[in-house]
């Protein structure tokens, strides 16, 4: 029985291993999509409408876009992400399922006879625990992507691309307070979006498979991807005000032309200066991005 119960624990280790391993790859793939679905769609208007007052609608902000740097501008920032966020979306995934499985069991241990599936709250902690894991990667790979897209154009130009500005940015603040600035937002911004994401899109597989009395595998894939993309219009409206300090942190000045001194100080200067409209500027063009982006995202 010895030998038995080894080879099965083994057999349980690799399957567990190759899980992963598809979770990553799904994810990888995953943001791919989300880059090529969403980056020069809005990402650079939602950026600038977030860190600057020169525009006055999204519109305005993309004909100035289009009129003065012209249309590859849109593409600004495009290769940080597109090397990146297939990194970052395959740790969120990843993250995400290995989360999962330890509520599957603990569920399973405090309740042999019942079934492992989680609850909703467990679901949000979950897609947090992915947010924070993947904030290691998304903080400054977003940072590097909004320096490159709010950058003055032409001669003027602060960075020669992403290389450029992560040395830059690194000698200018270091490590943790140059190229990791806006860290802590990122943080709170990442477990929220990533919480009810997550959870947005299970609640809404697990409602279809109730009303239908279906299983997961015979919903359609239209179906997956209208749910992914529900699902990420309700991960920005619930973590968009952290993503519009995380913009004006990173986009900010180094030493005597540095405006935000902390995350609370960023907070506190845009209530004062802009009330509860600047926590919402480019919330418009974002939605309008998330349905598709998110949707691709989950029916890759």
């Amino acid at each position: 029985m010895g030998d038995v119960d080894n080879i099965t624990a083994k057999e349980a280790e690799i399957g567990s291993w190759a899980r992963t391993a598809k979770d990553l790859a799904s994810g990888a793939a995953g943001g791919v999509a989300q880059v090529l679905l969403g980056q020069p769609f809005a990402d650079i208007i939602k950026v600038r409408l977030q860190t600057t007052s020169t525009y006055p609608n999204a519109l305005a902000c993309a004909s100035s876009i289009f009129k003065n740097e012209g249309p590859l501008a849109f593409y600004k920032g495009t290769l940080t992400p597109l090397i990146g966020i297939g990194a970052c979306v395959s740790v969120q995934f990843g993250a995400f399922h290995y989360a999962r499985r330890v509520f599957e069991d603990r569920n399973l241990h405090a309740n042999p006879a019942g079934p492992a599936t989680l609850s909703y709250g467990q679901y949000y902690l979950a897609g947090a625990f992915a947010g924070l894991t993947n904030s290691v990667l998304s903080g400054p790979i977003e940072h590097v992507r909004i320096r490159l897209q709010t950058q003055p154009h032409g001669a003027n130009r602060l960075y020669n691309g992403p290389l450029d500005c992560i040395k830059k940015l690194s000698a200018g603040g270091g490590v943790f307070g140059g190229l990791y600035r806006g860290q802590a937002v990122t943080l709170y911004r990442e477990a929220q979006a990533y919480g009810v994401w997550f959870l947005t899109f299970e609640y809404l597989m697990n409602a279809d498979m109730k009303r239908n009395n279906v299983q997961r595998s015979e919903i359609s894939s239209p179906k997956v991807a209208f749910y992914g993309g529900l699902a990420g219009e309700a991960l920005w409206v619930a973590s968009y005000p952290f993503d519009v300090i995380k913009s004006k942190m990173q986009s900010d000045g180094f030493g005597k032309d540095q405006k935000y001194k902390t995350m609370r100080d960023c907070f506190a200067k845009t209530w004062q200066a802009e009330g509860a409209r600047g926590f919402w500027k480019g919330i418009g063009p974002t939605l309008a991005r998330a349905m598709p982006v998110s949707a691709g995202t989950f029916a890759v």
